[in-house]
């Protein structure tokens, strides 16, 4: 059975909300089974070498077609990407539309990806499913350009030691896990993961209590692979000719 499923049949998400964040996180553990994971990750190492995309601190995959500002050529989901995209898309979090896209990332130990958002391109809703490690995902508040008088020099945080990107909040991904986020958590605050080969938890990991950890305990990072599953709403059915008018 669904370990989603209530008695009525239909699916409760509420108890799966990160109180401890602001709106909106759920946080579920054992998203998908053991083996799910196994056969998932099975299907990321057997796509062609020619589907990977290499950057300095990573490597990955694009599903459903490349995402442009003008528009995405939509591709079909490969179906074993598409029956994961499916059963996310009965949460009700994308409401009426199935996700269409999936980018999945390796991280090595010690790989991770700078404070970032994901943009208005997509659907206000990302989730994403943990495969092989562990990994912290932190969230940074988004400093208002206006508000100069707020932000503190470069001599002043030196000074204090500080760090001007110190994250207020992070979220512990656990294997098989998914994480939905929506509202403020997409839109009002940057997200990343240090480049760390092993995480320390700390009261400031807001789904602690759902997880299968305490507090200051250092948890050692191996490789993981991440399935980002979001509904890109700008698609295309032609071929794009940038450049042109």
């Amino acid at each position: 059975m669904d370990p989603l499923s209530t008695s009525e049949g239909g699916i409760s998400l509420e108890k799966y909300r990160v109180k401890n964040a602001p709106d909106v996180a759920y946080y579920i553990p054992d998203f998908v089974t053991e083996q799910e994971g196994k056969y998932l990750l099975n299907q990321v190492y057997a796509a062609p070498k020619p589907k990977w995309t290499h950057l300095s601190n990573r490597r990955l995959q694009n599903w459903g077609g490349l995402p442009h500002p003008k528009g995405m050529i939509a591709e079909g989901l490969p179906k074993w990407l598409d029956v994961y995209a499916k059963k996310i898309a009965r949460l009700g979090v994308f409401g009426d539309h199935i996700p269409n896209h999936v980018l999945v990332n390796e991280y090595q130990p010690g790989q991770g990806i700078m404070p970032h958002e994901d943009g208005p391109l997509f659907h206000p809703v990302v989730t994403t499913i943990s495969l092989g490690s562990h990994t912290f995902l932190d969230f940074y508040k988004r400093r208002e350009e206006n508000d100069a008088d707020s932000q503190p020099s470069l001599e002043e945080a030196t000074s204090n030691k500080q760090d001007l990107n110190e994250p207020f909040l992070s979220l512990l991904l656990e294997p098989y896990s998914l994480l939905i986020l929506q509202d403020s958590m997409y839109t009002g605050h940057l997200h990343g993961i240090a480049e760390r080969t092993a995480d320390v938890t700390a009261s400031t990991v807001a789904n602690l209590s759902a997880t299968g950890y305490r507090v200051e305990q250092e948890i050692e990072r191996t490789c993981r692979v991440s399935l980002t599953i979001r509904y890109f709403p700008k698609t295309l059915k032609l071929k794009l000719q940038f450049g042109k008018r």
